[in-house]
């Protein structure tokens, strides 16, 4: 039953049942059990902590994050049957009010209050069972812990003030009204929450288990989720020190893999040349074919290399009626399908744009853009839609030697309820550019020598950490030292202000249709104390007029959300956004242009 914000568990799920890869990850709720004839033994902890993975899974709490996290930005406009979801329609014409369902936040609450629960119950367990030792106990508080603050921070980058409680609601008797926590005392909440615990998740995963190590937390989620959120709390020497403890880790776990699988070491040293060290993945798939991380990284079924990158993600299956598993319907509806090439959104027009050989780019660097894969694995001009986890694989064919446009594209779209992308939350080349920010934000404003002695090796280094993610997608051979060279010219951003914009290109072009592109604007906007770079963006996409969005825009308060119409008639200490109104529908028709 549900009760306020927070979807109360008075009977605690339990999962049973293993999928064809017995994977944990994998486990679904199939019938409840009462409290007091629970949490006994070990499998009753384990049976919960997968319920919290299977709750975020879910078809609803992915769409949020897709929602709540990209479809307000430039990147993304109105597609096919758009009509058929009037609450997303309105979304994207700005027209948000407090009864759009997609303002609902209990998918999220319920994971952390199962989350809250686990953190009650688990210590009672490892009391009564042998088998449950203390180093699975303080792994799954990690856990656990980990996956409350990532909710939580979901929560505030959309709503801001949101409230904020550890405690376990399990009966109709607690108080469960409770007022909006400030942004920054969740911010600092969480953040503490994360580095009490993180040396106690587990850092890596047995091999056997193949999809635990990116798709369960571990010290690399937990220490990238820290990365993150330091950077939104402007402590930019704890941002770099998280990111430099997730790179090193990765760079640890690509050794070992190379020397447990066979691999082309003469081509590799190449491919570690061009990637600056960094264990990307490269797109190579053989001769002038691209794709290979495209695959590795979003749809492969086997995870072990794609863990030289990924850091943590939901896992999917793309045969589900076999496996018994979960496919990623969100991406199937929202971007689209072989039955439905366009989903019920696609690429915005200045995407459409910026993809397209013939027009002057501003997302792209200029002298490199017709053979960056990025613009052809992210949206497709031919079929207008979203290619991005929409497509099994994406090949991109290219000449040798020249900087003309591939030869040929081709697309792989998974069929309408088989869509087995993975969706990533955090991957390596995410962390390397939200160091590179948080090195920009470092600087100082001038080029006076002595503003230089300061910004020079700052410069440096986040150009180190840009250009390797920019290579990483350029289509070259690298069987020559002149096909391995830079392609971005450092030259070429000498300042903070050249370099700051720099990194956001990236960010973009990298991270596009990934749920990244709002948060980061809200981001932008609250470091400024400014909307300026919100309002440009919005003013860009098809569904807004663009007058109207330069006017609603210029309170910082109109980024967030509103608090959904009936959270506030069962919450009274909640008070709603002011750039929504009350949550009444008269006070609504304002935003209705």
């Amino acid at each position: 039953m549900k009760k306020n914000y927070y979807k109360i568990i008075s009977a605690i799920c339990l999962c049973c049942g293993l999928t064809s890869c017995a994977d944990f990850l994998e486990i679904k709720d199939q019938r409840e059990i009462i409290l007091e004839d629970f949490w006994n033994e070990k499998a009753d902890v384990e049976n919960i902590v997968s319920g919290c993975y299977s709750a975020l899974q879910d078809a609803d709490t992915r769409k949020r994050m897709m929602i709540w996290g990209e479809f307000r930005s430039d990147n993304i406009m109105s597609g096919n049957n758009i009509n058929s979801d009037g609450n997303l329609y309105n979304i994207l014409k700005e027209n948000i009010t407090a009864k759009n369902t997609y303002t609902t936040w209990v998918n999220f609450y319920d994971v952390i209050n199962r989350c809250n629960t686990v953190l009650k119950y688990a210590p009672d367990v490892a009391a009564k069972d042998p088998a449950y030792t203390e180093g699975d106990l303080k792994a799954n508080i990690a856990e656990v812990t980990a996956l409350r603050s990532l909710c939580y921070f979901y929560l505030i980058r959309t709503f801001r003030d949101v409230p904020f409680s550890r405690e376990a609601f399990t009966d109709d008797d607690q108080t469960m009204d409770l007022p909006a926590t400030p942004f920054k005392e969740v911010l600092n909440n969480i953040i503490s929450d994360l580095e009490s615990v993180k040396n106690d998740a587990v850092k890596r995963y047995p091999t056997t288990k193949d999809r635990y190590q990116t798709g369960r937390i571990t010290q690399d989620a937990i220490n990238a989720m820290l990365c993150e959120m330091y950077l939104w709390a402007e402590d930019y020497d704890n941002c770099i020190k998280y990111a430099d403890i997730v790179i090193d880790s990765k760079k640890k776990y690509a050794e070992d893999y190379y020397k447990e699988y066979y691999r082309n070491f003469s081509q590799q040293v190449q491919v570690d040349k061009r990637l600056n060290g960094f264990p990307l993945i490269y797109h190579l798939l053989s001769g002038t074919v691209y794709g290979d991380a495209y695959e590795t990284i979003f749809t492969s079924e086997t995870r072990r290399e794609a863990a030289k990158e990924v850091i943590f993600e939901l896992n999917y299956d793309r045969d589900p009626a076999s496996t018994g598993g979960t496919a990623n319907s969100a991406i199937s509806s929202f971007y689209g399908n072989s039955q439905s090439e366009v989903g019920l959104v696609t690429g915005s027009s200045y995407i459409d744009g910026e993809m397209k050989e013939s027009t002057a780019k501003e997302l792209f660097e200029k002298d490199k853009e017709l053979k960056d894969a990025r613009m052809y694995m992210n949206y497709s001009t031919n079929l207008k839609s979203i290619v991005k986890m929409a497509c099994r694989s994406i090949n991109v064919t290219s000449a040798a030697t020249s900087d003309a446009a591939p030869t040929s594209i081709s697309f792989s779209l998974f069929p309408q309820n088989s869509n087995g992308s993975h969706w990533v939350i955090y991957r390596l080349s995410d962390i390397m550019l939200l160091k590179a920010e948080a090195l920009c934000q470092k600087m100082v404003d001038g080029t006076d020598p002595e503003d230089m002695a300061i910004n020079t090796p700052l410069l440096n280094e986040a150009f180190y950490l840009v250009n390797a993610v920019n290579k990483r997608s350029i289509c070259r051979p690298i069987t020559t030292e002149l096909q391995v060279k830079d392609t971005l010219s450092i030259d070429n951003y000498g300042s903070k202000n050249l370099m700051t914009e720099l990194v956001k290109r990236e960010r973009r072009r990298e991270l596009m249709f990934e749920g990244k592109r709002w948060y980061d604007l809200v981001r932008y906007a609250m470091r400024a104390g400014k909307t300026d770079e919100v309002i440009s963006a919005v003013s860009k996409r098809d569904d807004v007029n663009s007058q109207f969005a330069q006017n609603f825009f210029k309170k910082m308060d109109a980024i967030f959300w509103p608090y959904n119409y009936e959270e506030l008639k069962v919450n009274h200490n909640l008070v709603q956004n002011p750039s929504f109104g009350s949550g009444e529908n008269s006070s609504m028709e304002k935003t209705a242009k």
